[in-house]
């Protein structure tokens, strides 16, 4: 395991070497995890809180800023004046499985680190073998060669094939859907209907039920009215109740008004109250009117509540819960009845986007066509520098049904030996040869743009001897244009890095721990030679390793 260990990558080829089981491919891991790669709990080491991988990224492209700003993110402008503003980028990853991505110094969700920084680096791991057999990763590559127009007709692609699956997926919902939107209709109709018939009236429901109520109780409201009129005015055989106590109570008040100047506001508040009892027994008496027998008039309102009340069962509990069913139930409709409107015009605009697609993947198709022959023709002449001149390879463009990226299947054929006829990548190359193939597309496809760094894990896996210098010598090529970082155990191609770090092991009789540490100039002959002739460094081995570095530096 790594306690702690930092890596100052420069321009141009470094290499990554150590004994097998060292922990090489750590660092790998770490680059991958920081381009928001799978993060393992099982990695963070036993008793830590949490595992922290940091990177440092320079010569950040205008788009990778506008994204990284957009996400909150900000860059560093205390980097070194020939690089320029730096992005910092972290992750984090806990013995649980939580993990944390930054970017910028913003927290961001870690689906969403390749979108905003996967153009900084590519990583070739061990798996991008298993992917260059895949016919989507070799059609993937041949679009990446045929440059940004073809990037760009892809886009378009994209967005037409989305909007023609989205049409076509709501067109069959609707057509699924027309029982049910036929039997929905009727329903609301026929409630829309009804209810229009009734007339209901807001709040009628309740108005209705309180002047029932008031009928209903006619004669005991009568005869309490009454009993208030006559309490107040008296009644019409006998005079008195409270105005006939109150002129009393006014002539005595007149009377202490007169007597003292000080009691007149007595003598008024008295008068006062005798026109409110005036005013209050007319509007008894005009209440008392109202309630004049009205025949029939029980029976009209008991017909009408019977009517509202199959409403108010169906529809709401309310005259106005009612009405707002029968708004909703109008709005409804309106949008059931366009649904067949609907499918005609989303089959009108399904064929157009089916003749947009059509010759949008003919242009593909076509500068797909063209880019292989030229992109073929480049690898096999990497592929005679790495030992291997009489490889043949073709694309091999079929027509078939649309799809995401549109109407063709490619197949990389691929023979190493002449008299062999050219077959499907994946099924006819060893480790060895796909290893050489996956360098010589990535030194063409780096001659076109794209990434700043590239990192390969045992890009040289399953080659050796001269075939290794070989693959030395074409990584140091790309290293010219591009930053390189490469995990090696040959020492054929360790001998042309620019920079050299050895990762290597330490045991304190309880922990085993791998640290980094940066090969020296004057010790990359004993480091080399120790990676040819293993534990135990020989003179033949420290001389083999001496004319590997003249070789490379030459």
């Amino acid at each position: 395991m790594i306690n702690d260990a930092v890596l100052a990558l420069h321009p141009g080829l470094t290499v990554v070497t150590g004994e097998t089981g060292a922990g090489k491919t750590m660092i790998v891991t770490s680059i991958d995890l920081l381009l928001g790669g799978r993060g393992d709990p099982k990695a963070v080491r036993s008793g830590a809180r949490r595992a922290v991988v940091e990177g440092r990224f320079a010569q950040i492209s205008a788009d990778t800023v506008r994204r990284v700003q957009e996400a909150g993110g900000e860059l560093d402008d205390d980097g070194p004046d020939e690089h320029g503003p730096e992005l910092l980028v972290g992750r984090q990853v806990t013995p649980s499985g939580r993990t944390r991505a930054f970017v910028g110094g913003a927290q961001v969700p870690v689906g969403r680190i390749d979108e905003l920084i996967g153009d900084l680096v590519t990583v070739h791991g061990q798996s991008e073998q298993i992917r260059l057999a895949g016919r989507d990763r070799q059609r993937e590559l041949l679009d990446r060669f045929a440059g940004d127009e073809q990037h760009q007709r892809l886009v378009r692609y994209r967005h037409c094939y989305d909007e023609h699956r989205a049409a076509r997926s709501e067109r069959e919902r609707l057509q699924a859907e027309a029982q049910e939107r036929a039997r929905e209709i009727d329903v609301l109709r026929f409630g829309r209907d009804e209810i229009a018939r009734v007339q209901p009236q807001p709040g009628e429901d309740v108005a209705l039920a309180a002047e029932a109520l008031r009928l209903q109780t006619s004669g005991d409201l009568r005869a309490d009215a009454n009993t208030a009129i006559e309490a107040i005015a008296g009644s019409d055989d006998e005079a008195g109740g409270a105005l006939a106590a109150l002129a009393v109570a006014r002539h005595a008040a007149d009377r202490l008004a007169e007597a003292d100047p000080g009691a007149a506001g007595l003598s008024e508040r008295v008068r006062e109250v005798g026109y409110l009892l005036n005013d209050l027994t007319g509007d008894l008496s005009r209440y008392l009117d109202g309630l004049e027998a009205q025949p029939g008039r029980l029976e009209q309102i008991a017909e009408r509540r019977f009517e509202l009340a199959g409403l108010l069962r169906k529809y709401g509990s309310s005259c106005d819960e009612v009405l707002a069913w029968a708004d909703h139930a109008g709005e409804r409709l309106e949008v059931l009845e366009l649904a067949d409107d609907r499918i005609g015009e989303l089959s009108t605009r399904i064929e157009d986007l089916e003749d947009e697609l059509g010759w949008l993947a003919t242009e593909l198709h076509d500068a797909r066509v063209a880019a292989a022959m030229v992109f073929v023709d480049r690898v096999r002449g990497e592929l005679a520098a790495l030992a291997m001149p009489h490889a043949r390879m073709e694309f091999e463009v079929t027509s078939v049904e649309l799809g995401p990226s549109g109407a063709d299947q490619v197949d990389l054929l691929f023979s190493a030996n002449p008299g062999s006829a050219p077959r499907s990548l994946g099924k006819v190359a060893s480790g060895g040869e796909m290893s050489r193939v996956r360098l010589a597309i990535e030194v063409v496809l780096a001659a076109g743009g794209g990434s700043v760094t590239f990192v390969f894990d045992e890009v040289d896996a399953g080659v050796g001897g001269a075939v290794a210098v070989e693959i030395g010598r074409r990584l140091a090529l790309l290293a010219r244009h591009r930053q390189v970082i490469v995990v090696t155990h040959l020492a054929q191609v360790a001998a042309f890095a620019d920079r050299h770090f050895a990762v290597v092991k330490s045991d304190d009789g309880q922990v085993t721990t791998s640290g980094v540490r940066e090969v020296a100039e004057r010790d990359r002959a004993v480091e080399l030679a120790r990676m040819m002739a293993g534990i135990e460094t020989t003179d033949s081995a420290l001389a083999h390793a001496g004319e590997l570095l003249d070789l490379a530096s030459r």
